[in-house]
């Protein structure tokens, strides 16, 4: 019993303590931004009939559609040609925006936004991509995935400078922005936007509000950390409990797809893979397609691979090295995709899913070399001159001191 409580009280304050792969949320938050704002850069001369008002799934059936299965969707708000272009401009900038990791906590919302208002106004385009990207979009609001290769990361370093220099900086941007996030919010609710259909999506716009609104106040007005210290191990639990999520996510994807796979008659006499190479729609290369399904043995192989793989792969988290090497067959596969079959925006939503999964080790290793790069692009680039030891690590390699809370209580950035 003794060891059962203390590997749980381990496992309790691992959840609480910290933010969990705070590279992987990092990763998958650039790799669906990316892929929502190529798609819309993509399609921006085709924007009128993928998502207009003029568009062969016109308003009116969007309307209907939408009344009867409660979705979210700005676009219905109005069938003008101002407001459409408005809709459209905006979720690239706040694709552009979390991408950069701009204020992650609100562009991370007005990301989902975007995303819901453009793929429930024409639920019908799209490649399987879609739906991914739709789901991801809404699970990344839980999630603090902002503390590395970020604009938030940059500026907490540089608060925390601040402070340690003696100085009280003040964040000026983030009340301003909440403040005319909840205007026009409240703005949408009185005039009966956020009314019928699911409640999902207007409640969690207020309650996401109201937790920022919560956070500063007990940052600047707490007369002790205990209020902070509580808020953060809330924050933690949501994003370790979402990241949870998004991986589990990922692996009902792909174990769903095989077990499907399996059950079908060209898959099991391992044909599979030779039609969708055969098909026009999907042959944007037709002698790349051809040579790849010229060899009968080449696409048996191939499909039963992809069976394995798929049904696999939520196996194989149990083995780290397995993993990896799996992780990366996949990755390849999905590239493949992209080229043979055409579907890039499809591969790059699942190679972002994917990406949850890598380790640690690597990210970090792939996060060194833009710093290494920039560092060789820059005139007279070349080895640069070791830094001097952080004076907050102790001499023997003893881990660094925490710094003290600012004497304000002003909050850091939260990310």
């Amino acid at each position: 019993m003794n060891r059962f409580s203390l590997a749980l009280s381990r496992v309790i304050a691992r959840v609480t303590d910290a933010a969990l792969g705070p590279y992987q949320t990092a990763v998958i938050r650039i790799g669906f931004s990316l892929t929502w704002l190529l798609f819309l850069l993509r399609e921006f001369p085709h924007r009128q009939e993928l998502y207009g008002p003029d568009g062969p799934w016109s308003w009116d059936l969007a309307g209907q559609l939408v009344a009867t299965n409660g979705a979210f969707t700005p676009l219905l708000w109005s069938d003008g040609q101002v407001w459409f272009e408005a809709v459209y401009a905006l979720a690239v900038l706040w694709s552009l925006l979390l991408l950069l990791g701009w204020r992650t906590r609100t562009t991370s919302v007005l990301f989902m936004v975007g995303v819901l208002a453009l793929q429930n106004r024409s639920v019908f385009m799209g490649d399987g991509g879609d739906n991914v990207l739709h789901l991801m979009s809404v699970y990344l609001v839980f999630t603090r995935c902002g503390q590395v290769w970020s604009l938030d990361a940059r500026r907490a370093r540089r608060t925390a400078a601040a402070r340690a220099r003696g100085e009280r900086p003040r964040d000026r941007v983030g009340p301003l922005l909440w403040g005319v996030l909840g205007f026009l919010l409240l703005l949408a609710t009185l005039a009966g936007r956020m009314d019928g259909g699911d409640l999902f999506v207007p409640v969690l716009l207020w309650t996401v509000w109201a937790a920022q609104a919560l956070w500063w106040l007990v940052g600047r007005r707490a007369r002790s950390g205990q209020p902070r210290i509580l808020l953060d191990v809330v924050a933690n639990v949501v994003h370790n409990g979402a990241l949870l999520v998004i991986m589990a996510e990922a692996c009902l994807i792909y174990a769903t797809a095989g077990w499907y796979k399996v059950q079908g008659s060209r898959w099991q006499d391992g044909t599979a893979v030779y039609y969708p190479l055969h098909l026009e729609y999907f042959s944007p290369w037709p002698a790349l397609a051809d040579l790849l399904s010229a060899s009968g043995t080449m696409v048996m192989l191939v499909t039963y691979a992809t069976v394995v793989m798929q049904v696999a792969f939520p196996f194989t988290l149990f083995n780290r090295r397995v993993k990896n090497v799996l992780l990366a067959f996949m990755i390849m596969e999905h590239a493949v995709i992209a080229v043979v079959l055409g579907l890039p925006f499809f591969s790059l939503a699942m190679i972002a899913a994917d990406t949850v999964f890598l380790p640690t080790s690597f990210l970090r290793r792939v996060g060194d070399l833009a710093p290494r790069a920039r560092e060789r692009l820059r005139p007279g680039g070349g080895p640069s001159v070791p830094k001097p030891r952080s004076p907050a690590r102790r001499p023997g390699g003893e881990r660094p001191v925490e710094a003290a809370p600012a004497a304000d209580g002003a909050p850091g950035p939260r990310t």
